[in-house]
């Protein structure tokens, strides 16, 4: 499996990118269902969230829900003219809270344990180098 580092607006472009494709591919294979995009949104929380690197850890919370927006335009029942496809895309939010929400715990659950992994090693590193040192 490829292990890419993003820098935080990396990974915001990617996870928008692949939203947006999927959310076309939901509307043209299965109808425009939010069913489906939302299922399909939670593995690309993850990859997001692991690909990211660690100095922008805390990114891939903030746009793996600004990603689920962007894609949503592409599945969200729309009217007529810009205020129908603003009462669309606002009605898809409120009716797929769950999906968002579930997303960012992902994501943010997953960005936490390779932070506190990453404070352990760090510790395990400063403490095997204290031992290495000779008191003088």
């Amino acid at each position: 499996m490829p292990n890419p580092r993003l820098t935080g607006l990396g990974s915001g472009l990617f996870c928008a990118a692949v939203m947006l494709v999927l959310g076309f591919l939901d509307q043209a294979l299965f109808g425009a269902s939010l069913t489906v995009y939302g299922v399909l949104f939670l593995p690309v929380c993850l990859v997001t969230a692991l690909w990211v690197r660690r100095g922008d850890l805390l990114t891939a919370p903030v746009v793996v829900p600004i990603a689920f927006a962007v894609g949503l335009v592409t599945v969200a029942e729309s009217g007529k003219g810009v205020g129908g496809r603003l009462m669309g895309l606002v009605t898809a939010l409120a009716t797929e809270a769950g999906w968002l929400y579930g997303g960012t715990l992902v994501a943010g659950s997953t960005v936490l344990v390779r932070r506190v992994r990453m404070l352990r090693r760090r510790r395990a590193v400063a403490a095997v180098a204290a031992r290495g040192r000779t008191p003088v």
